[in-house]
């Protein structure tokens, strides 16, 4: 249960504040144009907001089940997480997040919120590669080591074929 409740406060502190309430404050005002009749570019942005919702609430439960942990980095999982969405890229929590982002931007039809996701890629690529890689790394060692040559860190890998 207390589980739960730390996974429950870091999504509304931590992707809730980078991916909902910044976004929405990054805009001054709503575009002049923007109805919420649900226009086409409202409808379309339902596919990012509710992909990139469902891809981190799928991690943050694999992060809870199979890691024993939070996104957290002062409670990361114990276990070296590699199911799910895992197995196809090694960062989709922050891929979700982005989506949303994206989302909003799509949904608002705003440039400001567009600009801020690229400066939010930035920054999570920036602290993927300098901050969490080494730290997995001294973690789980071989193991994180064989996952980050199988696993692409934005985008899937095609499989290698193995020689018979």
């Amino acid at each position: 249960m207390f589980l739960l409740l730390k996974n429950i406060l870091f999504t509304v502190f931590v992707p809730g504040t980078v991916a909902v309430y910044l976004p929405l404050r990054v805009i001054s005002r709503p575009p002049a144009n923007l109805s919420f009749g649900w226009q086409a570019c409202q409808v379309a942005a339902l596919l990012p907001l509710l992909m990139g919702g469902a891809i981190y609430f799928w991690c943050l439960w694999d992060f809870a089940v199979s890691g024993l942990g939070t996104p957290a980095p002062i409670d990361a999982p114990k276990r070296l997480v590699v199911r799910g969405l895992y197995r196809y890229v090694r960062n989709p929590m922050y891929v979700g997040v982005l989506l949303v982002i994206v989302g909003w931007a799509v949904f608002l039809q705003s440039k400001e919120i567009l600009i801020y996701g690229v400066v939010v890629g930035i920054f999570f690529h920036l602290f993927v590669s300098m901050v969490e890689e080494p730290v997995l790394e001294r973690k789980f060692g071989e193991a994180y080591l064989r996952y980050r040559q199988e696993v692409g860190r934005w985008l899937p890998r095609a499989k290698r074929r193995r020689a018979t």
